[in-house]
């Protein structure tokens, strides 16, 4: 037999070539098994190739790297056709470990035919050298290569399955299977050579006719490391491209999900409730249904978001939004429009179910609720309007469910009450009011009345609360309680605010140059005024413009509006107080009675709630809880002020109480500006006329 022998270069990238083989096939197995339709069928084909090509290059390395004492060459269209062997077998292969399960059986015989494709491929790769005589194989090592083969064809199939997913662990996992894979098939090829015997005279007859082995080994591991960088390339970029597009549809549905959903309950949001409204009508329309539409506010979850804090506050709405799902049907929605609003779209349905649903929701609402193991309780009014008699449209019915909710809070809460059309007078007044108000600054609409205060017990005056009225064209004389609660849901108590502090700076500055510069006036803030930004610089700005000094001003704010923020509205009011201006606490008594953010206020002034003074008598409660308040008020060194005077009796005890400052109708009524000192020196001189009597007459009949 001749001699041969192994070129060990060629050895060595036969062994890279099979490593790099390896990998690509299993990244190409993860990408066929993540695909699916034309892109799996397009990765299946160009995957068998790169893979066929690179079990079938080293293959072709490690022939090329075989010496005998002859000259060798190779038959094209033999090694073509085992090159087409190793591309099929390389297609079975993928096509088995991109289905969703690979059981035992498909496993061994999958692997069985792949390893009897490498051995044919292998030996069809022999006879591709037309040798004369025939090669010999030995026969137990011939049988051993094919076991080999089949063997490590289970292996890859097995691992190419387990690997196909991707991620950085698979990476590296992968990148070890290789090399196990890469040594196996490289182990069947050299088990397969040692099984083949030359006989002496022994010559190629594709030596001279075939291809020539000088320039080929270069050539084929050129183009084998070619294809595997551009089958690995491609596949990363499909990788992150995949990755990208996966990212990109997450953050898409996520955008989608906030944009449609309420942040806080996870409910449909406004939006998404207006989409189902108008699907709802569409199917009405088609099969001549009803629908009911459940407008619901929550009765007296301010005063427990102002008691107990916003994070109380929001628990609750999401254990309210809870309660709802589970009464609520499938097919129903239930959607949170913002604040304590809900609304349930019931579909299809009746009006007496609406009522049934409309029942069992305040029923439900009315049962205790535990946050942070506090009990807290609140009821629910519930507005509702039917499809198609009570609107045709989104808009109508959702303004007409929300007048019926109006109406059942105005029927004493905690109840429902069905659409009527008379409703509609009220809603439109309210929307009327509401436009009117938005053009009430600009026509110089708004006017204050100032009402004085007087050190106790009869003067003299030490100063002034602005309190504003609307001078409406349309609605009359207005107080402000039938329409700043108007400004409050509009958005608009902001500016009026903001023209209240100004208009009360300017005013002062007249006075101020009359010679009345030895008083001061007070201005209510609201709570949103409190959190607004803007708020210091809009003081600080009056202020400037109208040349006052800081002390002129006293800045009035309840209990509850100091703590609708604490933390918020601590930083503003320090900020206010750092410019010079007075704070009083208005309505004390009423609020929180937080001595512990009380003691934290920068404030200089206590003014007692005008419900403690209206029953006030010598030794009844009232009179013990005054004072308590003006103990606690001079302990904190803060100026006592008492509003809502009425009666001699009230002024007497409250200045034996020690109130330093009174306020109310016995002393003098609110009056416009241009008649407030005149009024008071009328007042001052009656008083003196009639021998110093404890209480001043009303300045105003």
């Amino acid at each position: 037999m001749l001699e041969s022998s192994h070129n060990q270069v060629l050895v060595a990238f036969s062994i890279i070539v099979a490593i790099l083989a390896s990998y690509t096939a299993l990244n190409m197995a993860s990408r066929v098994s993540s695909t699916s339709g034309k892109t799996a069928m397009w990765w299946l084909i160009g995957g068998s190739f790169a893979m066929g090509f690179g079990i079938w290059s080293m293959h072709f390395i490690g022939m090329l790297a075989f010496n005998l004492p002859i000259a060798l060459g190779y038959d094209v269209p033999l090694t073509l056709i085992s090159l087409l062997i190793a591309i099929v077998s390389s297609a079975l292969a993928l096509y088995l470990v991109c289905k969703d399960t690979l059981p035992t059986g498909r496993l061994v015989s999958g692997g069985t035919l792949m390893g009897l494709g490498i051995a044919c491929m292998h030996y069809t790769g022999m006879e591709a050298m037309l040798m004369t005589p025939r090669i010999i194989y030995v026969p137990w090592i011939f049988v051993l290569s094919i076991v080999i083969a089949i063997v490590a064809s289970i292996a890859a199939l097995w691992l190419a399955f387990r690997l196909r997913q991707d991620s950085k662990r698979t990476t590296f996992t992968r990148m070890g299977a290789s090399l196990v894979m890469g040594c196996a098939i490289v182990g069947m090829h050299y088990t397969g050579m040692a099984a083949s015997k030359f006989p002496l005279n022994s010559f190629c007859s594709a030596a001279n006719s075939g291809i020539d082995t000088k320039w080929l080994a270069i050539l084929v591991i050129i183009v084998s490391l070619a294809v595997f960088a551009i089958a690995l390339i491609i596949s990363m970029l499909d990788v992150r491209t995949e990755r990208l597009s996966n990212s990109l549809d997450e953050a898409t549905n996520e955008l989608i999900e906030l944009a449609l959903h309420d942040n806080l309950t996870r409910l449909p949001n406004r939006i998404l409730l207006g989409d189902r409204l108008e699907q709802a009508i569409h199917r009405a329309e088609r099969s001549n249904g009803e629908f009911g539409v459940l407008f619901m506010d929550l009765d007296g979850f301010k005063a427990i978001n102002d008691m107990n804090g916003h994070h109380a506050g929001d628990l609750l709405l999401k254990e309210v939004a809870q309660r709802l799902l589970k009464i609520s049907r499938e097919e129903d929605t239930v959607a949170r429009l913002g604040g304590d609003e809900f609304v349930l779209l019931m579909e299809p349905d009746s009006p007496e179910n609406s009522a049934l649903l409309a029942q069992r929701l305040i029923d439900t609402i009315a049962q205790p609720f535990h946050i942070s193991d506090t009990p807290l309780h609140i009821s629910a009014s519930v507005g509702i309007a039917i499809y198609p008699q009570d609107g045709k449209t989104e808009h109508e019915l959702m303004v007409n469910a929300d007048a019926a909710m109006y109406h059942a809070k105005q029927q004493g809460r905690n109840g429902y009450r069905f659409f009527e059309h008379a409703m509609n007078a009220d809603v439109q007044l309210q929307m009327q009011l509401q436009q009117d108000l938005r053009q009430a600054i600009d026509n110089n609409e708004l006017v204050l009345h100032y009402q004085p205060k007087f050190k106790a017990p009869n003067g003299p005056m030490i100063g002034l609360e602005a309190l504003i009225r609307w001078q409406s064209p349309e609605h009359g004389f207005m107080t402000p309680d039938r329409f700043l609660p108007q400004a409050e849901s509009s958005g608009l108590i902001v500016p009026i605010g903001n023209w209240v502090i100004n208009e009360a700076c300017r005013q002062m500055k007249v006075w101020s140059d009359q010679g009345h510069n030895d008083c001061s006036v007070a201005v209510n803030l609201s709570a949103v005024q409190l959190q607004h930004i803007s708020l210091v610089e809009v003081v600080d700005t009056a202020l400037e413009v109208h040349e006052l000094t800081p002390t002129q001003l006293v800045l009035e704010i309840t209990e509850s509006t100091a703590m609708h923020d604490a933390e918020t509205s601590l930083k503003v009011l320090n900020n206010l107080s750092a410019l010079g201006v007075s704070i009083s606490i208005d309505d004390f008594g009423t609020g929180y009675s937080s001595l512990l953010y009380l003691k934290q206020l920068p404030a200089n002034e206590l003014k007692i709630d005008r419900g403690f003074i209206t029953e006030l008598a010598q030794g009844n409660d009232d009179e013990a809880i005054v004072q308590a308040i003006i103990a606690l008020g001079k302990t904190l060194g803060m100026r006592i002020v008492a509003e809502g005077v009425e009666t001699s009796e009230q002024q007497s005890l409250l200045t034996q109480l020690g109130c330093d400052t009174l306020q109310g109708y016995l002393l003098g009524k609110p009056v416009p500006a241009e008649v407030l000192f005149t009024s008071v020196k009328a007042e001052l001189g009656e008083e003196l006329a009639a021998e110093k009597a404890v209480a001043l007459t009303p300045i105003i009949p």
